[in-house]
């Protein structure tokens, strides 16, 4: 049974992409810090390690916080308490300022964009599968669930709007065990981990419970989101406030079935609000999460005034109520007042793929599940996620403020020659905000 297509999404501003048609390939050479210790201690150090990765920069390998004060340029906020954080321009791939980006920390639920940067594109929104008991295994005590009943059939596109809004752990376990396994899932996560060069990233779980040697970074988790953001699909997701979740199936005396809905509403809190957090202007995603061993955890994208940044957050320490939260939309605020101001103080990567002579265009062109073209055929297994050329999303608005509208737009793809990229890798172009109906 399809899903109930009541969907409300926020929107976001981008000016058109740049278009680079002729450009010196440069990759970037990656420094990768150490493998992470397969056991790590239950809670990471208060300390930041002092050998960190220098991927996208030296200064990003340094502990404390990096920026490049000057005249003109807003003074960070004073009271940040996260243990490592970063503000970049989504689009240019600037890093704006950081701190202690490179840390390994366990990153909870943000760890599903690396799942669905990887596993999204395999199937096409419309099939559909039954539940069996074995999907569900393994799933751990106290997961985040969005109610997936033994027994019924669920579309994909259901199936993602679990792991998007609700965090569901059930509904990644079913995705995982539809793409061969969760073994198969992880060891596909972790090669597109490196694929996208987010080198301080290791997946043990594909769902982001904690489990020993499972790490990310705020680098990598900003790397991972801008990967993501090249997908139709996952934007769509990613922005989706409230939805129309399928329920149990009941039959009544006259032994006519019907399928119960509830109504699930993404955990974003910027996106969704909340009391003591208002809906953030221009917000359009991405992923948040919080563990035991992670604290809370979150990945944002929003624009203003023809800017995209992209603010991850790990661990605050300071106890409040939703302080990732506050702590994200404050680095906000101070990224769009010092954009165009200060100087960068390092990059965001692009994949070693986009670095290639001979690169191309992939495929699933459309960013969609399945592949525009492809009729529904899964896309191969080796987690290589390559940049999207066209994505187009209605402008349905529902709730507060207004939805994400996506309309086809240019990377850095020529039609019929090699995508080109020098250390750049904007997002799609993305529609103008317009008021709500």
């Amino acid at each position: 049974m399809s899903a109930p297509k009541k969907t409300a999404r926020r929107s976001l501003l981008v000016t058109s992409a740049a278009v680079l048609s002729s450009l010196a390939l440069t990759a970037p050479v990656s420094h990768a810090a150490p493998k992470p210790s397969p056991s790590p201690s239950k809670s990471p150090s208060a300390t930041p390690p002092a050998n960190m990765s220098a991927v996208g920069g030296t200064r990003l390998g340094q502990a404390g916080t990096q920026v490049n004060l000057a005249s003109g340029v807003p003074v960070l906020p004073k009271d940040l308490s996260a243990r490592s954080w970063i503000v970049a321009d989504a689009e240019s791939g600037d890093v704006l300022a950081a701190h202690n980006a490179h840390w390994r920390l366990p990153p909870a639920s943000t760890l599903k964009m690396l799942f669905a940067d990887t596993v999204l594109p395999k199937f096409p929104k419309t099939e559909k599968h039954k539940v069996l008991p074995t999907d569900l295994a393994g799933i751990g005590s106290g997961s985040s669930m969005v109610g997936i009943k033994e027994g019924e059939t669920y579309t994909v596109h259901d199936l993602w709007l679990g792991v998007f809004l609700h965090s569901g752990n059930d509904a990644v376990r079913v995705l995982s065990r539809m793409n061969d396994g969760v073994d198969n899932t992880v060891k596909e996560m972790n090669a597109h981990a490196e694929e996208l060069q987010a080198l301080d990233t290791h997946a043990v779980s594909p769902d982001g419970y904690d489990a020993p040697g499972q790490v990310s970074s705020a680098y990598d988790l900003t790397l991972i989101a801008r990967s993501g953001l090249q997908k139709k699909d996952f934007r769509e997701y990613c922005s989706t406030v409230r939805a129309k979740f399928p329920g149990k199936t009941t039959k009544n005396k006259k032994g006519k079935t019907t399928r119960e809905s509830f109504e699930i509403r993404n955990t974003n809190r910027l996106l969704s609000g909340a009391s003591d957090v208002p809906v953030y202007q221009g917000i359009a995603g991405v992923k948040n999460g919080n563990t035991t061993n992670a604290g809370a955890t979150f990945t944002g994208v929003a624009e203003r005034n023809g800017k995209v940044l992209l603010v991850t957050v790990m661990n605050p320490e300071k106890d409040e109520s939703n302080e990732v939260y506050k702590e994200t939309a404050r680095l906000f605020d101070w990224g769009f007042k010092a954009a165009g101001k200060v100087q960068p103080v390092g990059e965001l990567v692009p994949p070693k793929s986009a670095a290639q002579p001979s690169a191309q265009p992939g495929a699933n062109a459309s960013g969609e599940a399945g592949g525009a073209e492809s009729g529904g055929s899964r896309a191969s297994s080796g987690g290589a996620s390559k940049p999207v050329a066209s994505a187009t999303a209605d402008g349905r608005s529902g709730g507060m403020g207004i939805a994400l509208a996506i309309t086809g737009g240019l990377l850095v793809v020529l039609a019929g020659a090699a995508f080109l990229v020098n250390r750049r890798w904007p997002l799609p172009d993305l529609v103008r905000r317009r008021p709500r109906p």
